[in-house]
């Protein structure tokens, strides 16, 4: 549980974080203690990754720019990092718990994060991002709430539920990895979990007896803030709870125009916040249905969560077929057009009194233009590979940012490709060169023959445009340039591309990847380097004092006592 104490009581790298906020800005504290347990949750013992104990990991809870403290410490038998998914980490790519920014926390070490979560509000999540671990959990929620003196663009809801769902497998992350690793795909999913636990055995024939399942309570009448989170690996679901509308207010940090939907596709790393109104009878429970979506429905029936959500007053158990999703197996349009259909609340506060509208980013001159190209994996030297345009990064020994901080040659490549490169793919360490204060259009084109979804840290882009076919230059005269939405993840639907509008006002390194597990362990990725030349501490923190080195600085290195059980 988070404690908020004295600014005195920090022992490690505060002074000069402290020195730079307002004396109202809170420090908030958590512990955190990552290690495997035995669970079933498809019915099945398995290894997973549990927070204190705990699969799913508790929600973190703050408010926008407390400054909050995690202490990790690493029980697994493998090095670790946190990554904080749409936390921006402004002025500290130091925090972002990524390997082109951090080295990694070595088994039986702690390390401590510390970041402000400055002018941001909304819905995230945090998930262990070396090894594939994401697939064996670790993965927990992450509420920015606004400060009492920023109105929120609804009532303020009854009470506030976070929601994460998943595809899932029974074999554990490192058993998925070798199978990576030999070259092969992952497979059809073996289900979807929701907040980590099994489907309620609606069907007898496709659901074992004895499946532990989410049952989230509610009051008649009520209205509830319903955070969902996909933490999956590669599977967009389609989400829905059955008999109820669900009005959508927030994604990803962004108000968006309220609508209701019956059911909404989330696609892997997106957030979404309904407002969901109790309205119906409680003669039986209601079940809430996450499926996957864009494959060969008939197959992948087991491929399914299902929860049940319970009035207080209900009087029977949830019966009968589950809401029926979308009935579009090989028509992608009605979901491409739901996507359009979310719009930027542009007259809503955000973190900020002033409107979210009032950045006018349809304005702005765009100063550098990155086409970003994906296939389906193919033989890089003799191993299976994921490309961007042709690269299938690697990752250096020595984090991007470190190298930079010591002046550490050779460590990566500063020419990533404005437009796919010819000839034959390459593994390289070739990051993109973004101009500070630069403002960057990046079209994501996925020549790949399965959806993706794709991540940039350190901000909030703009989606501007979605479509199929190859996107041109012509592309840009249907661009939403007044309420595309803001957001850290979007969908690229397969043989289609989506533009996103990016201001680069954020100092550090940023990566920009496929949210897809399997591809992005494969080389799907890139980082974005943006440096102000000046190199002063109002846009950069220094090096923290507790950082980590590896690499060609591991003799750096503090040794630390280990973890004492």
């Amino acid at each position: 549980m988070a404690l908020c104490r004295g600014l005195s009581l920090l022992a490690i790298h505060i002074a000069l974080l402290a020195s730079l906020c307002s004396a109202a800005d809170l420090f908030v504290y958590f512990d955190f203690e990552v290690s495997y347990i035995t669970a079933s949750p498809l019915g099945v013992p398995q290894q997973v990754i549990a927070i204190n104990g705990k699969f799913p990991g508790p929600t973190i809870n703050v408010t926008t720019n407390n400054n909050v403290v995690v202490n990790v410490r690493n029980k697994l038998d493998e090095s670790l990092l946190i990554h904080w998914s749409g936390i921006q980490q402004r002025r500290s790519s130091w925090q972002d718990g990524l390997l082109g920014t951090n080295c990694p926390i070595p088994p039986k070490w702690n390390w401590t994060y510390q970041f402000q979560v400055k002018d941001q509000v909304g819905s995230f999540f945090y998930f262990p991002s070396l090894h594939f671990q994401r697939a064996s959990g670790g993965f927990g929620g992450f509420i920015i709430n606004n400060r009492a003196i920023i109105p929120i663009p609804f009532d303020t809801p009854d009470g506030d539920i976070t929601i994460l769902i998943g595809d899932w497998y029974t074999r554990n992350h490192t058993a998925l990895r070798k199978t990576l690793d030999a070259g092969k795909g992952l497979g059809m999913p073996d289900g979807v979990l929701i907040n980590g636990k099994g489907p309620y055995q609606y069907n007898t024939t496709l659901v074992p007896d004895g499946i532990d399942y989410e049952t989230i309570e509610v009051h008649p009448g009520k209205t509830y803030r319903i955070r969902v989170h996909n933490v999956g690996i590669s599977t967009s679901l389609n989400f829905r709870i059955q008999n109820h509308n669900l009005l959508l207010a927030e994604t990803e940090g962004s108000y968006t125009v309220q609508q209701n939907y019956t059911s909404l596709d989330i696609h892997v790393g997106q957030s979404y916040s309904f407002l969901v109104t109790m309205d119906q009878n409680a003669s039986t429970d209601y079940y809430i249905v996450a499926s996957a979506r864009f494959v060969n429905e008939s197959q992948w029936k087991r491929v399914t969560g299902v929860a049940i959500l319970h009035y207080t007053n209900s009087k029977g158990k949830a019966r009968g077929p589950l809401p029926e999703g979308p009935n579009d197996e090989f028509d992608k349009t009605f979901s491409m057009n739901q996507a359009r259909s979310i719009r930027w609340n542009v007259s809503a506060s955000g973190a900020r009194p002033n409107p979210q509208g009032s950045f006018r980013y349809g304005s702005i001159n765009v100063t550098e233009v990155y086409v970003l190209r994906n296939k389906p994996p193919e033989m890089i030297d003799g191993k299976r590979r994921a490309t961007l345009s042709g690269i299938s990064f690697v990752n250096p020994s020595t984090p991007i940012r470190l190298a930079d901080w010591f002046k550490v040659k050779g460590a990566y490549k500063l020419d990533f490709p404005t437009k796919p490169v010819t000839g034959p793919p390459r593994m390289e360490t070739s990051v993109i060169n973004g101009t500070y204060r630069g403002f960057m259009e990046v079209i994501l084109q996925n020549n790949d023959t399965k959806m993706h979804a794709y991540h940039m840290s350190g901000y909030a882009f703009f989606v501007v445009g979605m479509d199929y076919g190859e996107w041109t230059d012509n592309s840009r005269g249907t661009y939403n340039k007044w309420d595309g939405i803001a957001r850290t993840t979007t969908q690229v639907y397969p043989g289609a591309w989506t533009a996103i509008l990016v201001s680069l006002d954020n100092v550090g390194i940023w990566n920009l990847r496929t949210e897809n597990l399997d591809s992005w362990y494969l080389g799907q990725e890139t980082y974005v380097r943006v440096v102000n030349p000046e190199a002063t501490n109002k846009t950069e923190f220094p090096i923290p004092d507790n950082a980590l080195f590896c690499g060609q600085k591991t003799s750096l290195r503090q040794p630390q006592l280990l973890v004492i059980d």
